[in-house]
Formats: structure tokens, sequence, C-alpha cells
């Protein structure tokens, strides 16, 4: 063979090599291209899942206290939560929430004060919308001491939900495939039973994880109330888990949605708002978005926003187009808030 077709040979092959490179990083990226692509409304579970595709979804806040609590007590159905978004949870292959109430015995039935408590049934509902893994790690598991941590821990364990955010890691096995979840609170006080935010210890632990896992998922309560974008502190949280490692960043507190972020190839959800909470009093406390993060073997290739609005001081459901339109839209604002030429 002379030396011009080993040329033309050898050229054909870088260009092949390129074309392979480009298209797995291509798959390696969420696919975020325009926020009304996300408002997907699913109303049935789906019949079967994609043995090469993992889906994970992450709910807004879950507080199973005060008048949420009162009115499943009084109804004596601790699955009423849930009943209107249940299809659209179990069409994932695990669902994580915020668990921002302890569960314990003898919970005084209220619709008002900040120090919250959820009867031991709500554990019910849990289970009936399908949840996977909770993080205790927020400013209200503490609300009860160590025994409300701990009755609410044994409760979930008891009922094969995983915890995290009490300083250890929840690990699921989806099918060929482990996924980590570590919890963090940087909210108030420091509380005994809770993972606070300390960066040198979260980097540690998702090296430490890393090891086990194939994919590490973080989740951190943090940032302002009702704001729409993230603090200065929040995005360095997100952005020191990302350089330690981490394949996703999740969070709640705010009680709003806030915006999202592309680090270095890694998905940041800074706020998914509201999910199961008594916030009636304003448009924004009573919309949220349930975050569908779906993996390949290669990482996260897929983000899916499902907005939902509160009803009855409890039940999230599936928002209209229009209400959809508005919750993302608002999103999307936020979101190139921090990079201008965002489109989340």
């Amino acid at each position: 063979m002379n030396k011009k077709y080993i040329f033309i040979f050898c050229s054909l092959i870088v260009a092949v090599i390129i074309l392979i490179l480009q298209n797995i990083q291509a798959n390696r990226l969420p696919l975020i291209n325009n926020l009304k692509e996300y408002s997907f409304i699913q109303t049935e579970r789906q019949p079967g899942r994609n043995p090469n595709k993992y889906t994970i979804i992450a709910t807004g806040d879950v507080i199973l206290a005060r008048s949420v609590n009162s009115r499943v007590v009084r109804l004596n159905n601790f699955n009423y939560p849930f009943e209107k978004t249940v299809n659209i949870l179990k069409s994932a292959d695990a669902v994580f929430v915020n668990l921002e109430s302890p569960l314990i015995p003898n919970c005084q039935t209220t619709d008002e004060g900040m120090k919250f408590c959820g009867d031991l049934r709500n554990a019910r509902g849990l289970i009936y919308g399908g949840v996977s893994v909770a993080s205790i790690a927020n400013n209200h598991m503490g609300n009860y001491g160590l025994d409300g941590i701990n009755s609410t821990t044994n409760l979930l364990k008891k009922n094969k939900i995983s915890v995290t955010g009490h300083g250890q890691p929840a690990i699921l096995t989806i099918r060929d495939k482990k996924f980590g979840f570590l919890g963090y609170n940087s909210i108030g006080a420091k509380e005994p039973g809770i993972a606070w935010a300390e960066i040198s210890q979260i980097q540690s632990d998702i090296y430490n994880l890393k090891k086990q896992v194939n994919f590490v998922i973080v989740a951190f309560h943090w940032g302002f109330e009702y704001t729409s974008v993230p603090s200065s502190k929040q995005k360095e949280l997100a952005h020191a888990a990302v350089d330690a490692g981490a394949d996703l960043i999740i969070g709640n507190h705010p009680h709003w949605v806030q915006s999202v972020e592309q680090y270095r190839g890694k998905h940041i959800t800074y706020s998914h708002g509201n999910f199961i909470f008594d916030q009636m009093w304003s448009n924004e406390t009573r919309e949220g978005v349930i975050g569908k993060y779906t993996f390949n073997s290669e990482g996260l290739i897929n983000i899916q926003f499902i907005p939902v609005v509160i009803d009855d001081y409890s039940q999230p459901r599936p928002a209209t187009a229009a209400e959809s339109e508005k919750i993302l839209s608002r999103m999307k604002q936020s979101s190139r808030q921090i990079d201008p030429q965002a489109n989340p």
C-alpha cells in the first residue's frame, strides 16, 4: 500500500473515531434544549421499562405535618396526598423525596405552628406513592429531637424505604446498576442525627461512595425561602459536590421552583418547589415540579420536569397546560439569571 492510500485510510479512521466520540458525548449530556419540552404530563404508568435505562424521580418538599396530617387523619386516608400523582411516581424505577417532618407516635393534630410532626400511618402514603429513598436532612426533621429522628428512620426502614441524610448513604440497585444517594442540610443550626452541609465532609462522602456505586446523587436542603434564584452558597455547595464526582444534584427548601444549571457536564436542579405541603397562600408555594431523571450506562441522558399544583392544602395534581407553561417559564427565566445563554 503506497503512502497516498495509507494517508486516506488513516484519515477515514480518525473521522470515524471523531464521530463516535461526538455521539457518546451527545448521549451523555442531558437533553435540555427547550423548557417547553418539559411540560410533560403522564397519566398512566408506562407498560414496561427499557432495561438499558434507569429513571429516578425527585419531588419537591414532602411535609406530612400540619394541615396535610390533619386531613389524612380526618379522612383516615393516608394515600390521599399521592392519589393524583401516583401514576407519575410509579413510572420511574425509584422515587426520592425530601421528608421534612418526623413521623412519631401521638403526633398532635393541628393546622398551625412551625413544630412539625406526622402520624406514623403516613408511612402508608409513602409506600403507596412508591417512595424508594427519603432524605431526612432538613431543618424540621429534628423538631422532636433524636427520638423523632429515630422513630422516623426506623419506620421508614421497616417499610423498606431507604434513608439518607443522617450521615450514611442510601444505596439502591436498579437492575445491573447501583445508585448512591446522599442528603445534607444547610438551614438553621447543626443538629445531632442530621447530616450538615460541610464541603470537606461532602466531598469525602462522595469520594467514598463512588467506590461502591455507579452513580452518585446528592440532595441538598438549602437556599432562601420564597426565592427563584439560588444563593451563592447553594452554587458553592453544588459545584463542590460535582467537583468531587457527583452525577446529579437535586435541591429543596425554598418552597418555590428555582433555576437549573449545567456545571462541568452535570445537572443541578436547585429547587423542585413544593410537592406535598399546606402552603395554599400563594401560587408559587402551591407549585412544584416532579423531576424525572433518566440515566443510561454512561450517565444522565434525559430530564423531564412535570409541573404540579397543590389543592386542598395537601394534594398535588398534574398542572394544566396553562399552569405548566407558567411554572416552566419561571424556571427558564431564573435559569437565565445564572447563565444568560441558558435555555433549560
